[in-house]
């Protein structure tokens, strides 16, 4: 689970990271919630289809979800969400976040998904080249 973005120049592209920046935080593939070492994030928990990582469980229910933006404004932001198994989509669909209340309108029910769409937000926010019309 991302806890804080991490700009240090280290991606060329962060904006293309499925989470829109490279991120630090806790690893969650055991059950338990353990401190994920900054060469796990990096090689692995910020790319997706990290099937070369030891910790990453046989059975799982997506192996990377990703997001865009699809409407921006000054009030609100909407973005699309897919997360995927194999390459192939499992579950899709669209997420709204209130700038102004700074709450989710129709938050995901997978709290995983949740925290996922919510550093997208955030990176989303920080990014210097966001548009909101």
């Amino acid at each position: 689970m991302p806890v804080k973005i991490v700009d240090d120049g280290w991606w060329p592209h962060p904006a293309r990271l499925p989470l829109g920046a490279g991120w630090v935080g806790n690893c969650g593939a055991s059950g338990q919630e353990v401190e994920a070492s900054e060469e796990q994030a990096r090689e692995y928990c910020n790319l997706g289809y990290a099937t070369a990582c030891p910790q990453m469980p046989q059975g799982r229910d997506w192996d990377a979800v990703r997001f865009s933006v699809v409407r921006a404004s000054r009030e609100r932001v909407t973005i699309w969400f897919v997360c995927e198994l194999e390459h192939a989509p499992m579950e899709h669909g669209e997420l709204t976040y209130d700038w102004t209340r700074e709450a989710w309108v129709n938050p995901h029910a997978d709290a995983r998904v949740h925290r996922l769409a919510s550093c997208y937000v955030e990176s989303y926010r920080v990014r210097p080249s966001a548009e909101l019309i």
